[in-house]
Formats: C-alpha cells, structure tokens, sequence
C-alpha cells in the first residue's frame, strides 16, 4: 500500500467554478425514472408503492414528482399499470399540475398544518381508498429509511408516521402483503443510486456551488469576524440547503444552538464550516491559526496527531476507488491508514447523495455492494480523536465508467471542461494520484488549509 508522504505547500487555491445556471431535469430522464421503478416494482411482485413525504424527507417523492412539499405530508402512490396520484393538504393541491409527472390528486386536509380548515365529508381511510390503495393488494411503503442489520433488512419497519401506516393496514387488511420498500429506491440495487448525464449535470449546480460557498467562508474567515458574516458567505442564491449550516468558531452547540451566532473567531478556536445543496456538501474544520506556534500547547502536534493522517487517507480514498470495486474494500482501505481504534472514526467513510446530503452508503465494513458508475459521492471521513480539534475537507466527487464520460463530454461540454480542470488541480497541483474514474463535482475536492488564517498554504502529496 502506498504511503502518502503529506506537507504544507504554498499553492494556489482552487478557481470557483459554479456555473450559476441551474439544469433542469429533462422529461426523458423523468420517464426514465418512471419506467426503472415500475420495472422494480414488477421484479418485486408488488401492486402498489406508497411514498412519503415531508420537507425533511422528501427525496424518494421528489424523484419522480419534481418538487417536495413544503409545511405538509403528502403521498405519491403508484400503481403497477403506471397510474399515479397524489395526496396533498391544504397548501400543496395547487401544485398537482406543476409535478414532473401525470398524476390525479386527492386532497387530505390532515396532512396540513394545525387549525387550517379541514374537509370533513370523508375519513382518511376514504380518501386513502379514493387515492388508489386497495384490499389484499402487495403494498410498498417507502419513507427514507432502511432498517439494516448489516445486509440484512427488516421490511416490516416503517418510518412513516403512525396514522398513515395505521389506516393503509386496515384498507390492504393482510399484514403479510406490506412491506418496508425504501431499498427499492436508494439501498444496493435501488433506483437512485447511479445517475444519467443529465442528472449528473443537475446535481453538479449545488456542488458546485456548496464549494464556491465553502472557499468564500475560508477566505473571510479571520480573528473578529462573526459566525454570521462566515454564515452570509455560505448561504447563496435563495437556494434550500441540504444539511444545516454550520459556522462555528470555538466550542459549539452552547445552550442548544446549532447556528452561526455573533461570536467572533478568535487566534486558536477551532473552526467548523458547512453547506450544502441538492448535489453535494462541502465542509472544512481546522484551527484559526497561522502556523503551529500560535496553537495552544495541548494542540501542538495537531498536524501529525490528526491532520496529515487524515488528508493522507483522504488522498488515498480517491486513488484506489474505481467502478466494480466493492464498498467493503474501499472501507478497508481507509481503515488500513486510517484505523478506527486509533482515531476515533465511527461513521461510513463516505456515501451517496442527492436531494439528500446522505441517502444511503454502499461503504461499510464487510459491504459487498458494488460502487457503480453514475453514483455521486461524499467523501466524508470524520477524525475524533481527544485533546484536538476536527479537520474535514468533505467533498463531492462522481464515479464515471467509459460510457458515462462520453455522455457527459457530448450532452454537457462545458461541465466536462469543469471537471477536466479539477482533475488536473487535482493530480498536479495536489499530487494526489487520482483514479481514472473519478470526475470531481466542484473545484475544491481535498483542498485542505489546516491552519486556517494561512490563505496560502494546503496540504500536497508527495512521492
């Protein structure tokens, strides 16, 4: 295995590059994703799919639907014929003739919010009947989560609220024919997984710009600055963040409070740094410092004790993983240079994203799911180890066979271009061996400034 020898270099940063012009989905990417879960629904023999929503847990329902209902719950079901309709309350019924797909409505005045007018001429149980659920009839429910014990998963878990699941029982009237349907949608074979050219061009917007966001809030960041002049820098566009923002200079959460406050960075906080949109997050944590000798003594050894380790298995993370490779050995790889017990990683070291800033990950110990070209990826390894602070340099990154590249080079030549400078920033100015199949989904993937009041010096690797 390769050991990644790790300094400190004056380089320059990265070049924002967020187009700034949004892509929609195309109409043949909708019906694509229409026909791949009415062929998964057939495979698994189910009749009907129920899926949830709200504005949390949105990302399976806006999939097909195009949008994610704001204050409300709201269901899209569908039929193995195809026939789709949606349940909507009070403030969303408006909007069955903007969703991407054909769908008859139902209005649930339950699913909106407390003392609006309700319609009282039929119980949820009609409606739901109305709405196209039936008796006897093989029934998915999909919220956004799996119940996993390793590969295994318990399909009679639900994450949809109570009276939903609770009235879909008693109209289906069999027990045996419900079942916990989210892998359809993102676990090893699921739906949302890999993505076309389109989709990837789509998604590559809020990458982008969660990075261009990032590298401002580094840039700003410097002693009497408030959290929320960094906050301002990573907030953009009217745009609706996947993950809360974080702006945090010293301790965090004091009183409960998850964000950016009038709390100004001061010489050897620590620094923590986040956004993210539909597409990808990015996040930096280090020191407000210039240089080692400003870090307080039971700091000191920082760069050795947690940075370099970390950057090192972070380069090394994209210069091993490749298409067909299994989530298990890339979860290995990181724990070879970067072993749990001695740096207090818990989580998955990396994982899929799309609306959601984490949909699911085929990255876990002993996983024997393949990483497959069109998913987009986190890098997400998150060092804890005691007496110092984090570092992070989360990024969105594409995996990308032959095929997949040719679509992006003919359909999306300008995000292609994009993506060809952040690969050579990558290998040339980095020195990060980088896979073949790797396509980085903004500019600043590894760009690592541990000593953050010093805006010129990053991590390289070196041979």
């Amino acid at each position: 295995m390769k050991n990644q020898q790790v300094s400190l270099k004056t380089i320059p940063e990265p070049q924002k590059d967020c187009s700034g012009v949004p892509v929609a989905l195309t109409d043949e990417t909708i019906q694509q994703r229409k026909n791949n879960i009415l062929s998964r629904m057939k495979q698994r023999g189910l009749d009907q799919l129920v899926i949830y929503c709200d504005v949390e847990h949105g990302g399976n329902f806006e999939y097909l639907v195009g949008f994610f209902t704001r204050f409300e719950e709201a269901l899209l079901i569908i039929n193995a014929d195809g026939e789709m309709t949606l349940v909507l309350g009070n403030e969303n019924l408006n909007k069955v003739s903007k969703a991407r797909i054909q769908a008859k409505a139902v209005h649930l005045s339950q699913f909106s919010l407390p003392n609006q007018p309700g319609r009282n001429d039929k119980s949820i149980k009609e409606l739901l009947v109305e709405a196209g659920i039936r008796e006897n009839a093989r029934t998915g429910l999909v919220g956004w989560k799996m119940f996993t014990n390793g590969p295994e998963i318990d399909k009679k878990i639900y994450d949809l609220p109570s009276f939903i699941v609770d009235t879909i029982r008693n109209i289906v009237g069999d027990e045996a024919c419900l079942s916990n349907e989210t892998d359809l949608f993102i676990g090893e074979h699921g739906v949302r997984t890999v993505n076309n050219a389109n989709e990837v061009a789509h998604y590559e917007y809020g990458a982008a710009l969660a990075s261009d966001c990032i590298l401002d809030a580094m840039n700003k960041l410097a002693p009497g600055v408030t959290e929320q002049a960094l906050g301002d820098c990573l907030v953009r566009f009217g745009q609706h963040p996947s993950i809360v923002t974080i702006a945090s200079s010293g301790p965090r959460f004091i009183k409960g409070n998850l964000f950016p406050t009038d709390n100004t960075v001061k010489y050897g906080d620590t620094i923590s740094l986040t956004v993210g949109y539909r597409g990808g997050a990015s996040s930096r944590a280090g020191y407000a410092v210039n240089a080692n000798g400003e870090l307080s003594t039971e700091a000191k050894n920082y760069l050795d004790a947690v940075a370099k380790p970390y950057f090192s298995a972070y380069a090394h993370w994209l210069e091993v993983i490749s298409v067909g490779m299994r989530g298990g050995e890339l979860f290995d790889h990181v724990e070879a240079v970067l072993p749990r017990s001695k740096y207090g990683w818990s989580l998955c070291p990396g994982h899929l994203t799309a609306e959601e800033e984490w949909m699911s990950s085929p990255i876990y110990q002993g996983s024997q799911q393949k990483l497959l070209s069109g998913m987009i990826l986190q890098i997400d390894i998150i060092p804890s180890v005691p007496n110092f602070g984090g570092v992070s340099a989360e990024s969105t990154v594409l995996l990308a066979d032959e095929q997949l590249k040719l679509e992006i080079q003919q359909q999306y030549p300008q995000l292609w271009q994009r993506m060809q400078q952040r690969r050579k920033y990558l290998i040339e100015i980095l020195g990060i061996t980088l896979s073949a199949d790797i396509l980085p989904m903004c500019s600043t993937v590894a760009y690592l400034r541990p000593y953050l009041l010093d805006k010129d010096s990053a991590f390289v690797c070196q041979s």
